[in-house]
């Protein structure tokens, strides 16, 4: 396995853990909790808020960026285009996105700003690849 599809799933594993941080966090504070989570959700809950809140929005943008990310390593590899490019920026997404989520749920605004462009970078890297 290349090292740009060995990042890939772990970034599909990151995606996981982004999912349930945020289902278990809201359910925890949600008012009908676990019983509301596991019925047909007939009633809306209020929205989360505090740390819920943050890794709702931090699950949120996971899944508006990997889409993307996804697409481009898996471009990258059937092209033939995978290179050290690739591998370093497949490397940087995974690893900005694992700090992105505890500085989301910490609410560091700058510093969470920074490392989104972080995994923004190593997109575009593995992008950079294909047009060039």
């Amino acid at each position: 396995m290349t090292p740009e599809l060995r990042w890939l799933v772990w970034s599909v594993l990151l995606g996981l853990v982004h999912i349930v941080a945020a289902a278990v966090a809201s359910t925890r504070q949600s008012p009908g909790g676990l019983a509301w989570a596991a019925g047909p959700r007939d009633q809306p809950q209020p929205a989360p808020s505090g740390v819920a809140g943050r890794l709702t929005r931090a699950r949120n943008n996971f899944l508006e960026t990997f889409p993307l990310f996804a697409a481009a390593v898996l471009a990258a590899h059937l092209a033939g285009a995978t290179g050290p490019l690739t591998a370093w920026g497949t490397l940087v997404y995974f690893w900005a996105r694992v700090v992105y989520l505890p500085i989301y749920a910490a609410g560091l605004p700058w510093i969470r700003s920074l490392v989104w462009g972080a995994s923004i970078i190593g997109l575009v890297m593995v992008l950079l690849a294909l047009i060039a």
